[in-house]
């Protein structure tokens, strides 16, 4: 079995990294500082080295520069948290074998290291054997990437984009402007974006405007003196001073009242602020990021939000796209939640049933990322066993599809045996009853309707009522579905 050496000092990375290293029946051992894998690398060497440019205590370059100095011909690839053309000249020109860049992709990290052991005499086909691995198996390690700042990227195309996205104004001193449904991880983006930065050594601090009185928000912002107010009996820094040279990233900054949007105005185009009850002004340094579930713009023309204060944040839009709208990505960031709340409640489940993985993929997911994870930390909970089943999830999630098909709050009423049905096939055919008119429709319109409400019934049948199915055949999306069916009183 070959050894590799993964030195990192985000524990999560050489966690993800470990586990799957180790489904590829490498060897693998781990090491938080740069000193630390040295002293490893030399009590027992490795095959290769896998290690991250920036650690705690010297650089990547450094390490390499020790380890060629030590075993010039051991392989050793390169991590790097942003794409640096510089560095990657400079780790080459060093003697690595070759560099990949954050985010992780476990297919790239496989050919990169099979290239590596290749070159370095290694047998080829053991590598090869590590490499002929199940797509699923592939997916499921891709799932597990996971930044320093908690934001896990996903395999979508909305996830890529929203990568490229972050990529592309990170290097910048751009003001950000992200959007997003509450619990998709606006927070999480932000912090991506500071920690690509050339900020990232600095303060990233963030603040919820939504949870913080309009009395209070001022002084939070730009601090206070001792005596201005009421109950300001120290001196307070604010945020803006603490993130001097760093990021501020103002969650809900919409929640403002307008006079504190008059202030924060005057500080983001001087860059300058004075204490409530000061009267003296500080420089302050800071790149501003916010983020709003409503569209600021729009915002702004109701007059909830300064439109000069819209125009001088939106530099660089994001909008985080839903989990619903990233279906791919779900059970990636389903497993990589089971792992955290194994550790967390030291279980050893081993992943989610397949009627599970179908009710994931079905749900819509309304509270996102956010939801997922509590759903997940429950089942697991609840799970006696080494794989997490349908009865271990909550009642609401599993139903939702044909809870959500009687939504109204009557109909439920209406049939008391509603939610207590044993089956969901035996709900649909009681709620799905078409009428058969023993009469001429009465016009053209009329005929149209009835066969696409036959129509409808039809499909949902053959595909034994899954509601995602069907609107796939019938070529329109699950909500134009659901709406056809209350509609014709299915």
């Amino acid at each position: 079995m070959q050894k590799i050496l993964v030195i990192d000092d985000d524990k999560d990375v050489c966690l993800l990294l470990e586990r799957f290293l180790k489904r590829q029946d490498f060897d693998v051992r781990v090491a938080s500082k740069g000193k630390e894998g040295l002293k490893m690398l030399n009590e027992d060497v490795p095959d290769l080295v896998l290690s991250d440019f920036k650690l705690g205590d010297i650089t990547g370059g450094e390490l390499l520069k020790e380890v060629k100095k030590a075993h010039p011909s051991l392989p050793v690839i390169i991590i790097t948290g942003y794409s640096d053309i510089k560095v990657a000249i400079n780790v080459m020109k060093n003697g690595a074998f070759d560099y990949v860049t954050k985010p992780l992709f476990p297919e790239e990290i496989l050919n990169t290291i099979k290239k590596a052991l290749a070159s370095a005499g290694e047998q080829d086909d053991v590598v090869e054997d590590t490499v002929k691995v199940e797509t699923t198996t592939k997916e499921k390690a891709a799932k597990k990437k996971k930044k320093k700042t908690g934001y896990i990227f996903g395999t979508s195309q909305a996830s890529k984009n929203l990568v490229n996205q972050i990529n592309l104004v990170a290097p910048t001193n751009f003001s950000v402007i992200i959007h997003g449904e509450s619990g998709a991880g606006k927070e999480a983006v932000a912090r991506e974006i500071h920690h690509r930065s050339d900020r990232r050594d600095k303060p990233f601090v963030a603040m919820d405007c939504g949870a913080i009185s309009n009395e209070l928000a001022g002084s939070e912002l730009f601090g206070h003196v001792k005596g201005s107010f009421t109950g300001a009996v120290t001196d307070k820094t604010g945020h803006f001073e603490m993130a001097n040279g760093g990021t501020l990233f103002l969650d809900e900054v919409a929640n403002l009242s307008y006079d504190v949007q008059v202030s924060l105005l005057r500080v983001v185009q001087e860059r300058k602020l004075k204490p409530i009850g000061g009267t003296k002004e500080k420089a302050v340094d800071v790149r501003i990021i916010v983020a709003s579930n409503e569209g600021l713009l729009a915002a702004a023309k109701k007059g909830k939000f300064r439109e000069d204060l819209y125009y001088r944040f939106n530099e660089f839009e994001i909008n985080v796209p839903a989990l619903r709208h990233r279906d791919k990505d779900i059970m990636m960031y389903a497993e990589f939640m089971l792992d955290g709340v194994n550790d967390e409640l030291n279980k050893s489940i081993n992943g989610f049933s397949d009627e599970v993985i179908e009710v994931f993929k079905t749900y819509p997911w309304h509270g996102n990322i956010r939801e997922l994870k509590n759903v997940v930390r429950r089942a697991a909970l609840l799970c006696q066993s080494d794989m997490i089943k349908v009865a271990n999830l909550p009642y609401e999630l599993v139903n939702h599809d044909h809870i959500h098909f009687a939504d109204s709050e009557n109909e439920q009423e209406s049939n008391p045996n509603f939610l207590r049905s044993n089956s969901t096939k035996e709900i649909m055919a009681d709620l799905i009853k078409p009428t058969h008119h023993s009469r001429m429709p009465a016009d053209l319109k009329e005929a149209a309707k009835e066969a696409e409400a036959e129509l409808i019934v039809r499909t949902l049948k053959e595909v034994n009522f899954n509601k995602s199915k069907a609107a796939r055949i019938l070529n329109i999306d699950r909500k134009t579905l659901y709406n056809k069916i209350k509609y014709y009183n299915l």
